[in-house]
């Protein structure tokens, strides 16, 4: 597992934060214990903020036992929590619940907090004439820190689960993720042209399979990079990240030049295992999200359709932006190195909006939300993607064969398709997909429904 997989995996687990939280607790604990019987802080300190042994041992079984309340109703506020999230939602949710700082923080809190008070409790003594300070004061704290956590717990949950935010999360991990990726990629990106005519022959190249069924998770560029530069080779990805693979697989391709290659070094550069990542994959971002709009469909709620709808539509955007990057990559000489297997905008289009338009079954409500997404993103991308978008909303149109519209439903599928045919010059088209729609409508309500301008 590469460093960066590794680390990926740490956030996504709830034992790492408060393993840390635990650390700290021990540490303030043996604090705690050299104010009160090393340095005895409580000859400086009037002796009425003090407590006897005895009292104070009364005092902090109390507190063990709150603390540890406490925690017994957070952990079953985060199970009814990830319950919720996995049947209404989606099972993918949880990673994003559990890698949450909020989420993990609070669970070491309460378990920092359990801990200090266990161990100030066990070093006190029942000795009537000693007067501690350091140790009830920090206990009764921890106690109330404890507290109002559980508050905060409570609330960030609630907030957390409401549609909006959810959707939102999903998007800005997406979104961290392809900026994570361009940052990574940029460096070896030049504005060079290539003759694809002359890159070598594919009879001349060596394929790397794989070693072992999975997903196709992570590669390490940069160390590829430098380790094609030292063979003097190219190598050419023949699959995506992301994508599944069986033992055999033909993962890799490269061509040597002068020196001979060890395959081995460039497979130790690339992660397959047995679950898809979200550390280069942006197109299990999408899938998330379309998911999440899908099981919304089912539960009859369209609200969260909507929400989704539109955060897809931002991600979709940001995706564009970045996939019109060349699929080539070159070393510090500008030598080509790596050759990038990517899909164009147009795949991503279908893998964000395609599977809610064939859950939706014709839902004249959420098909005009999906155009309306659709004519919003011809407004703000580049003319290179309007295509794309037109063949979209022209094939979703052709999707209401055999199937009858309201009029006022055709009205606004209508209004957000001339809008479309306007920005993407496809007036023409749109004659044609007009008095295709009109044929959905009953023949007394067809001349009712107006021609929209199109200029």
């Amino acid at each position: 597992m590469s460093k960066r997989q590794r680390k990926s995996e740490l956030k996504s687990t709830l034992w790492f934060m408060p393993f840390w939280y635990i650390v700290g607790a021990v540490g303030l604990s043996a604090f705690t214990f050299y104010l009160d019987y090393i340095v005895d802080v409580s000859l400086y300190l009037p002796a009425a903020i003090g407590f006897s042994g005895q009292t104070l041992q009364v005092l902090l079984s109390a507190l063990v036992g709150g603390v540890l309340t406490l925690s017994a109703f957070t952990i079953n506020s985060l199970l009814v929590a990830l319950t919720t999230f996995s049947g209404q939602f989606s099972s993918k949710m949880l990673v994003n619940f559990v890698s949450d700082r909020a989420t993990q923080h609070v669970l070491g809190i309460f378990n920092g907090s359990f801990i200090y008070v266990l161990l100030n409790f066990l070093y006190v003594t029942h000795e009537e004439e000693e007067y501690i300070v350091a140790t009830p004061a920090l206990s009764i704290l921890t106690a109330i820190t404890a507290a109002v956590t559980f508050i905060y717990f409570i609330n960030h949950t609630t907030t957390w689960m409401q549609v909006h935010n959810i959707s939102y999360n999903m998007n800005s991990k997406s979104k961290s993720v392809q900026a994570s990726l361009e940052k990574e990629l940029k460096p070896y990106h030049l504005e060079k042209s290539i003759d694809e005519s002359k890159l070598p022959s594919e009879a001349e190249g060596k394929m790397i399979e794989a070693n072992q069924p999975g997903y196709f998770q992570v590669a390490d560029f940069s160390r590829l990079i430098k380790q094609a530069k030292r063979d003097n080779s190219l190598i050419r990805f023949d699959v995506r990240i992301g994508e599944f693979v069986v033992e055999g697989t033909p993962v890799v391709t490269y061509w040597e030049n002068e020196e001979k290659v060890d395959p081995a070094r460039y497979l130790k550069s690339i992660e397959i295992g047995i679950k898809q990542t979200e550390i280069q994959d942006l197109e299990y971002g999408l899938i998330k999200l379309a998911e999440v709009a899908i099981k919304a469909l089912g539960h009859n709620d369209p609200l969260t359709v909507t929400n989704t709808i539109h955060q897809i539509a931002d991600l979709l955007k940001s995706i564009g932006q970045s996939s019109n990057f060349s699929p080539y990559l070159f070393d510090q000489e500008q030598e080509l190195r790596i050759i990038l297997n990517q899909k164009d905008f147009r795949y991503y289009l279908h893998k964000g909006f395609a599977s809610i338009r064939e859950y939706a079954n014709q839902n004249s409500a959420v098909m005009t939300e999906l155009l309306t997404m659709v004519a919003l993103l011809s407004k703000t991308m580049d003319q290179s993607v309007h295509k794309d978008l037109w063949e979209f909303a022209r094939q979703t149109i052709l999707g209401f064969d055999n199937y009858s519209l309201y009029e006022n439903d055709c009205l606004y599928i209508l209004e957000q398709l001339s809008v479309l045919a306007k920005n993407t010059g496809n007036q023409k088209d749109y004659l044609f997909l007009l008095e295709y729609m009109l044929e959905r409508v009953s023949s007394k309500s067809a001349s009712k429904v107006p021609s929209f301008p199109l200029d």
